[in-house]
């Protein structure tokens, strides 16, 4: 796939850190997989790793958690 950013790269697959941030709760996700533009560094994540980090996230605000950071398990 062609990096939609720089135009230029091309993804390869590889794990990037996520911050997510809402209603005062920041979660940090690493090694998330993802594709990653070997030219600008861009990370594309698929969409059913963004909804497994999504509903932790929604867990997480729920239960109060104002900073967490979180080492990606894929189910």
């Amino acid at each position: 796939m062609i990096c939609v950013i720089c135009k230029n790269g091309e993804t390869v697959m590889g794990k990037t850190t996520l911050t997510l941030e809402r209603d005062g709760t920041i979660l940090v996700f690493k090694d998330v997989p993802a594709r990653i533009c070997e030219n600008c560094g861009e990370a594309y994540v698929d969409d059913e790793t963004v909804e497994r980090l999504f509903s932790t996230a929604e867990q997480a605000v729920c239960a109060g958690v104002q900073v967490e950071v979180r080492q990606y398990v894929a189910a």
